[in-house]
């Protein structure tokens, strides 16, 4: 049997190799044996596992699934070009003077624990014109950095992500400790709402990964947060919330039935008290 080694793309035994995992670290224990701490290709889900429950996946499936997600991306961003190029856009005439008007979409700062993810993201941001950065920040270190970055980026959106998952799943709910990344969440958006405190901007926040501490999330001051249902969240589902509130006119109120539809499991995956649209328009005299 080959050896497994960090950086290998591996499937669980156990779980019908349902998921493909990048091995992040291997963590060798007193007793001998050794366990691989896993992170998601396509789901943002954290996870650990014995050795020797892991199987080294083939060239080809890996390949299948790295084109899988590239299409689905490719998909999503030839969806949202084709709907913006359906919009409109209002002409203003007033007296001798001509104005039109110049529409803005609101800045998104996004956090992602994961360089693939971030790199993907930023992909999605600038094929889509938004006005987005993207820092590839782990999921530990984002609540040190996030008020640097938004005094600096000063955005309107903020999305805090990466992976996550629960240590004993379907039980300790309530547990912060049950869950591998949501406290650090959980602190990075609240060092967020300090800032918002400080400077009495109208800050949209979505917060969380797979399987996230969701109540925990909402009540530190995230208008959309994962995962109510404690399911796995797709890559991209983060990213459509995000995109949907900066490209959504500021006189309308978005909830998460309004996007519901776009996300891997709807409301199961994400939630949220919802929030006002991040586009705004200006007008211009016409040259």
């Amino acid at each position: 049997m080959e050896k497994i080694k960090e950086g290998d793309i591996v499937g669980r035994k156990s779980y019908g190799r349902d998921i493909l995992f990048t091995v992040e670290k291997i963590i060798n224990k007193k007793d001998g044996k050794s366990i691989a701490i896993l992170k998601g290709i396509i789901m943002r889900i954290e996870a650990d596992s014995d050795l020797d429950d892991l199987v080294l996946m083939g060239k080809t499936q890996v390949e299948n699934t790295m084109r899988s997600l590239e299409v689905k991306l490719e998909d999503k961003i030839k969806k949202c070009v084709k709907k913006q190029k359906n919009i409109k856009k209002p002409f203003f005439k007033r007296g001798i003077f001509d104005y039109i008007s110049q529409e803005e979409t609101g800045k998104i700062l996004h956090l992602d624990g994961d360089k693939r993810y971030s790199d993907k993201s930023n992909k999605y941001y600038k094929k889509l014109q938004l006005n987005a950065i993207v820092r590839n920040v782990p999921e530990n270190r984002q609540e040190y950095v996030v008020m640097d970055l938004l005094n600096r980026y000063n955005p309107d959106i903020l999305v805090i992500t990466g992976h996550d998952g629960m240590i004993k799943n379907g039980t300790g709910y309530n547990d912060i400790y049950n869950y591998r990344n949501s406290k650090y969440f959980i602190n990075t958006v609240r060092e967020a709402k300090k800032w918002v405190n400080k400077t009495g901007k109208e800050l949209v926040i979505f917060a969380g990964a797979c399987q996230s501490y969701y109540e925990a999330l909402v009540a530190a001051g995230a208008n959309f947060a994962s995962s109510p249902a404690r399911v796995l969240i797709d890559f991209m589902d983060p990213l459509v919330v995000a995109e949907k509130v900066a490209t959504t006119e500021d006189y309308k109120y978005i909830t998460i039935n309004d996007i519901a539809d776009e996300l891997r499991d709807g409301t199961k995956g994400i939630s949220g008290i919802g929030a006002r649209g991040k586009k705004f328009t200006k007008k211009a005299k016409k040259s």
